[in-house]
């Protein structure tokens, strides 16, 4: 009777400790979020502000890891080959699962098979901004001097590859323009030959470009979605100042490993989209020039299918080469 009484309260004990184990809801412990672009720049930004706001509301920290290079498939291809359980979470955006696949052929990952969509976080138009001494006061003159002026005009971008420089190739297309494209090495650089007269212009996102704006360094002609943006309300989209169908949008979204449980995949969505409607992330997306958008799985998937045949069509009809 003895032994039987101790296995009987041995058998308890361990199940008293198994079972809570295995309903712990998600998360039980810290989640990563990768970041696939380097500290400090927009997506980063952005990527904390929903991180601090996830930490508060599931009460597990959600730590921030920067791993930029080769178009976002540094951070990519960590996250593919992480356990599909939820602690791994990456913010993707229009170059990692828009343009990279079509640019890198021999990715060691498969950018649809690999992830699974959880949530669109924002997107964010770009604008069309050229040198004050442009003689061109709207997206049609601009259009008309290029005619008139074929490879004359200059359009940099963040370099090849970029967003920005497959903005530029699709309003080449489109518009029927012969531009020269200028690369640099980021943003920054390519603003201030522009502000300084070297180069004509730039698609670029509106962020960067709004401080040489506001100084009157830059004339904003179009913003590259089909609505007005909420940041530059008065400047007319391309699609409507001379450009139809004309539009590129930055965008970004959390997908995880392929494989995630569903409840796993509902929790993130649902949390993200609360935190989307919160006072102080509406504003940090203000100021970034960025919309919350908060659509779940289905549409953010069907989006993702859509831009990378968008980019793969731009960067093998351009040309478009590493």
């Amino acid at each position: 009777m003895k032994r039987w009484l101790q296995a009987a309260l041995l058998s308890v004990c361990v199940a008293s400790v198994a079972l809570p184990a295995q309903a712990q809801p998600y998360p039980s412990k810290p989640v990563r979020i990768v970041v696939p672009t380097t500290a400090g720049d927009g997506s980063d930004v952005l990527a904390r502000n929903i991180a601090k706001a996830l930490t508060q509301s599931l009460g597990q920290s959600f730590v921030v890891d920067n791993r930029p290079g080769a178009g976002g498939s540094i951070g990519a291809d960590l996250v593919a080959k992480s356990a599909p359980d939820g602690y791994t979470v990456f913010l993707a955006n229009g170059t990692t699962h828009g343009a990279t696949p079509s640019l890198y052929p021999k990715l060691p990952y498969d950018s649809v098979a690999d992830f699974t969509p959880v949530v669109m976080i924002s997107t964010a138009p770009n604008v069309l901004v050229v040198n004050g001494s442009v003689p061109a006061r709207s997206v049609a003159e601009f259009i008309a001097l290029a005619k008139k002026q074929p490879g004359r005009l200059s359009l940099a971008s963040g370099g090849n590859g970029s967003i920005s420089h497959l903005s530029i190739e699709l309003l080449k297309s489109m518009a029927g323009i012969d531009v020269l494209h200028v690369p640099y090495k980021g943003a920054a650089p390519a603003l201030s030959d522009i502000a300084s007269g070297q180069v004509s212009g730039m698609i670029i996102n509106i962020p960067s470009a709004l401080p040489l704006l506001q100084a009157g360094k830059l004339k904003a002609l179009g913003v590259t979605s089909l609505a007005p943006a909420a940041a530059l309300p008065d400047v007319p989209t391309l699609d409507k100042a001379g450009v139809p169908g004309y539009q590129t949008t930055a965008w970004f979204g959390f997908m995880v490993p392929a494989g995630t449980p569903a409840d796993v995949v509902r929790t993130l969505h649902q949390k993200t989209a609360e935190a989307l409607r919160q006072p102080d992330v509406r504003e940090t997306l203000a100021k970034l020039g960025a919309e919350a958008s908060g659509i779940g799985p289905g549409e953010f998937a069907a989006h993702v299918k859509s831009e990378m045949a968008k980019y793969a069509r731009i960067i093998r009809e351009a040309g478009v080469k590493l």
